[in-house]
């Protein structure tokens, strides 16, 4: 089968690699009929992780059901899936408590942080930019799509990842109707969060970020755009609340995050957030941050180690959660939002391309090229 293959640094190609196959009783067997390229896929792309070369990339991927395993139930073969980048067991001490994003079965290394396709660290498991997919406990792991799965396939997609990832930071920032949030990162992620702020009933939403077409996107869906390259975020934010500070923000850039200048400061959203976020208001954390940056601009950074006003955090009395989205919480409830029409995230979406032009799709959506917000590969 043809797959995206990591071959070092800025550099993918798609190949031939052995086709996925059934392993296990109760494994699915899925071919892929859409597959997105992620942001947090650009941090390995850019070599800032430990991604070995000549691994197939993909964590947010749907796809039609075409074998099942002897110990599967509930997946037929013919169903149309979408995937959760989460790859869980559904039965061990986390899954069990709803934290299937640190499956400890799954995950072949007991301090491992929970397993998903195609990621580093995260287990041995082939990325679904490919024309098929291996999924390990098909019946947990598959969220099956109603009759209107190919209709709405750009929409339900982004169940995989960055829907539900975008309304888990607004749970854990503690989003209520009425709130005040504000986002800083207007890439997909972001555009994600704002949407489920709205959903949520949220009274402002405000999305900072510098990139004008993404800035767009946040302003169709009723979001103040904030463009930092020409006004301080922090001071924006307190202007509009009376000094107060919003009741809630997300963080959804990560430890890659720059100034307008270009200069990489993997604290400035954080401290951003931290100051324009009320006293006792609450953040939510889903950018990116990892214990090990090869890339890092210093010392501390390389080992994960920021620079946070945690004393103005503490004094301030805020809550902060952090972590990557354990996808299945949400996915059947965002699902059903999608299929009555009361959520259409697909409007982030700028190009749909064969999975034959990976490689310059990558290029495009590495470079922040204007107009490249969300990218779909189809392996059709």
């Amino acid at each position: 089968m043809k797959a995206v293959v990591y071959k070092g640094p800025n550099s993918v190609s798609v190949e031939e690699v052995p086709d996925a196959k059934i392993e296990r009783p109760t494994d699915v067997l899925v071919h892929i009929t859409a597959t997105n390229i992620c942001g947090s896929d650009l941090h390995m792309y850019e070599g800032r992780t430990d991604f070995e070369a000549g691994r197939t990339f993909g964590h947010e991927n749907m796809g039609e059901v075409i074998e099942v395993g002897n110990g599967v139930d509930a997946v037929k073969v013919g169903d149309r899936v979408v995937l959760p980048f989460n790859i869980s067991c559904g039965f061990c001490k986390n899954c069990e408590r709803g934290f299937t994003n640190y499956c400890m079965t799954t995950q072949p290394d007991p301090v491992g942080a929970g397993a998903a396709y195609g990621f580093a660290g995260m287990g041995p498991y082939p990325g679904g930019q490919a024309e098929m997919l291996r999924v390990p406990y098909g019946d947990n792991n598959c969220l099956r799509l109603g009759e209107d799965a190919i209709e709405k396939q750009n929409d339900y997609v982004m169940l995989s990842d960055i829907f539900p990832t975008g309304y888990h930071a607004t749970e854990m920032a503690g989003v209520i109707p009425g709130d005040t949030v504000v986002i800083y990162g207007a890439g997909p992620v972001g555009l994600m969060a704002a949407l489920s702020a709205t959903i949520k009933g949220a009274s402002k939403v405000w999305v900072v970020d510098r990139r004008p077409d993404r800035l767009a996107l946040a302003e169709q869906i009723g979001a103040i755009a904030v463009d930092d390259s020409k006004t301080d975020p922090v001071q924006f934010i307190l202007d509009q609340t009376k000094g107060i500070g919003a009741d809630r923000g997300c963080e959804c850039v990560g430890y890659q995050a720059h100034d307008p200048q270009g200069t990489e400061d993997p604290a400035m959203t954080l401290n951003r957030l931290i100051q324009s976020v009320r006293i006792t208001g609450g953040i939510g954390v889903v950018g990116v941050f990892l214990p090990a940056d090869p890339g890092g601009f210093d010392a501390n950074a390389k080992q994960g180690k920021l620079a946070i006003d945690y004393g103005l955090q503490w004094l301030k009395g805020q809550s902060m959660g952090s972590g990557q989205c354990p996808v299945k919480k949400y996915n059947r409830q965002l699902r059903d939002l999608i299929a009555v029409g009361k959520a259409t995230p697909s409007w982030i979406v700028s190009h749909e391309i064969p999975l034959s032009d990976a490689a310059d799709a990558y290029k495009n959506f590495g470079d922040r090229n204007k107009g490249w917000t969300k990218v779909i590969l189809k392996p059709e």
